[in-house]
C-alpha cells in the first residue's frame, strides 16, 4: 500500500501524523510511505529523519494526496484539501464531524473511506486513540486557565493555588472522563479548590477513590453546574459524546452570574463545545470574551505542544494503521471491530450515527455497507 503523510495545514497545526520510526515499520512491512516536505518539522522530526527510516519525500500536497492509497493526518481535512481527496481513498485521522456540517458534506461527495480516529473503540468500549491527546489537552487546560485568570491577560488575578493566608482557586471541571480526570489531577497539584462533575455515580465513585483531598466529586445536574458556576474562577469543559455534538452544560444565562475576569476553557470545542457561547478559536488568537468571562476555545489544544503529542498519537495509531496497510481496510475492520467502529463515512453514506443526527443526515448501518 502507498501511505501519504501530509503536512498539516490547518493554522498553527504542529504535529504530524507519523514520526519516522512509525514510518520505519511501514517500510519493513512493505508498505512505500510518502511524506510531504517538512511534515515533521514542527513536531521536531526533519525530512533526513524520514529518509533514513525508508520514506520517499515529495515536494507538495497536491501530490501526497494524488499518489496515495491511504492518508495517515493529525487534524480533520480543511477546505484546500477538500477537492484532493479521491473516491475510494482511505482517510485515517481525527475528524470530529458532529462539530462541521461543511466537514461532512465535503467526504460524503469525495467518496473516500473516513476512519474516525475518536470513535475506535477497544474491546473494553475505551477510545484508544482519543485518549492521548485527551491526556494532553486535560493537562494543558489548567495551565491556560491559570495563564489567563493572570491580570495581564485579562482575568481576575487569582493565582491557581493561592499562598498561605489567601484562598486558591475554585475550578469546576465538566466531566469525569480522560479530560477531566487529567485536568482535575493537574489543578489539583497547583492546589486549587476542584470540584468535577459528571453522570455517572460509580464514576464519581472512583474518582473520590483517587483523587486528592482538594478535589470534591459531585452529580451533574443543571441546578448543580447553575450554582457552581457562580463562584468558580476557571471552568474546564471536558465532555464527550462519542462522535456526536457536545450537549450544552454551560448556557448563555449562566454566564450572567459568573465573575468578571472568570476563565472558561472548553476542551470540548472539537465537538461543538459544552458551552453555549463556544466558538473555536486558535492558538493565535485563543481568546474572546462574553459577559466578561474569558473563553479559551482552541480547537486542537495539543498542537502547541507538538513534539509530546505526535509521539503520543502515534504510539496509539501506528498499530491501527499496520492493520490497514497490512490487510486492507475490509479485513482490517473484520479482524478488529473496534476499528471498525472508526468508519463514519463511506462511498458517500454516513456509518456513524451520531453524525446523521447531528445534522438531519441519513443513517445507513455499518454491516449493510459492508456486507
Amino acid at each position: 500500500m502507498i501511505i501519504g503523510v501530509p503536512r498539516e495545514i490547518k493554522p498553527n497545526e504542529n504535529r504530524v501524523g507519523a514520526v519516522p520510526s512509525g514510518v520505519e515499520l511501514l517500510v519493513n512491512n512493505g508498505h512505500t510511505v510518502l511524506v510531504e516536505t517538512h511534515a515533521g518539522i514542527n513536531s521536531g522530526f526533519q525530512d533526513e529523519a524520514y529518509i533514513r527510516a525508508g520514506a520517499t519525500i515529495v515536494p507538495t500536497i497536491e501530490e501526497v494526496y494524488g499518489q496515495a492509497d491511504m492518508i495517515v493526518k493529525v487534524k480533520e481535512p480543511i477546505a484546500p484539501e477538500y477537492d484532493l481527496i479521491r473516491e475510494g481513498q482511505v482517510l485515517f485521522t481525527y475528524f470530529h464531524f458532529a462539530a462541521s456540517r461543511e466537514l461532512t458534506e465535503a467526504i460524503i461527495r469525495s467518496k473516500s473511506i473516513a476512519i474516525a480516529y475518536e470513535t475506535v473503540e477497544a474491546r473494553d468500549g475505551s477510545l484508544p486513540l482519543l485518549v492521548p491527546m485527551s491526556e494532553v489537552a486535560g493537562r494543558m487546560a489548567p495551565q491556560e486557565g491559570a495563564k489567563y485568570l493572570e491580570k495581564t491577560m485579562g482575568g481576575r488575578g487569582v493565582l491557581l493555588g493561592g499562598i498561605p493566608g489567601t484562598r486558591p482557586a475554585d475550578v469546576l471541571v465538566l466531566g469525569g472522563g480522560v479530560v477531566g480526570t487529567n485536568a482535575a489531577k493537574i489543578a489539583a497539584g497547583f492546589g486549587a479548590r476542584v470540584i468535577i462533575f459528571d453522570k455517572d455515580l460509580n464514576r464519581l465513585r472512583y474518582l473520590d477513590d483517587v483523587m486528592p483531598k482538594n478535589v470534591e466529586t459531585r452529580m451533574s445536574t443543571p441546578e448543580s453546574i447553575r450554582e457552581a458556576v457562580k463562584s468558580a474562577d476557571l471552568v474546564i469543559g471536558a465532555v464527550l459524546i462519542p462522535g456526536a455534538k457536545a450537549p450544552y452544560l454551560v448556557t448563555r444565562d449562566m454566564l450572567h452570574t459568573m465573575r468578571e475576569g472568570s476563565v472558561i476553557v472548553d476542551v470540548a470545542v472539537d465537538q461543538g463545545g459544552c458551552v453555549e457561547t463556544t466558538r473555536a478559536t486558535t492558538h493565535a488568537d485563543p481568546t474572546y470574551v462574553v459577559d466578561g468571562v474569558i473563553h479559551y476555545c482552541v480547537a486542537n489544544m495539543p498542537g502547541a505542544v507538538p513534539f509530546t503529542s505526535t509521539i503520543g498519537l502515534t504510539n496509539a495509531t501506528l498499530p491501527y494503521m499496520l492493520q490497514l496497510a497490512d490487510l486492507g481496510y475490509q479485513e482490517a475492520f473484520r479482524v478488529n471491530p473496534g476499528l471498525k467502529l472508526g468508519l463514519n463515512v463511506i462511498d458517500g453514506k454516513v456509518t456513524y450515527k451520531g453524525v446523521a443526527d447531528a445534522f438531519g443526515l441519513e443513517y445507513t448501518p455499518l454491516d449493510s455497507v459492508l456486507a
